[in-house]
């Protein structure tokens, strides 16, 4: 009965920040006040500070953070094209992500 009770509680986080990683990078972005429905919650924590400042990542900008993130997807945007390519030389075809509901 208290699962349910807590399942049905709404979120109000105060100063949330997004966590972008990259690599052995990261950046901070902070969002702000942000609410999160109850019956999406699935696990939540704390975070131990101490443990925190022993990674070995090491903290960017928000804009170098975003500018290694686009690089990632580009590179792997790239590596998918030449799989699809690669693929089709075979005479095999991959139906496109955006289209795999449609099965």
């Amino acid at each position: 009965f208290l699962f349910l009770l807590i399942a049905a509680a709404n979120l109000v986080l105060h100063q949330t920040v997004e966590r972008i990683h990259v690599g052995k990078k990261y950046g901070d972005i902070p969002r702000g006040i942000f609410v999160v429905r109850g019956e999406n919650v699935v696990l939540l924590g704390e975070i131990d500070l101490e443990k925190e400042s022993d990674t070995p990542l090491q903290q960017v900008s928000i804009e170098e953070i975003l500018e290694e993130q686009r690089v990632e997807q580009q590179a792997k945007q790239e590596s998918e094209k030449l799989k699809v390519q690669a693929l089709k030389e075979r005479g095999l075809s991959v139906p496109r992500a955006d289209t795999l509901d449609e099965y």
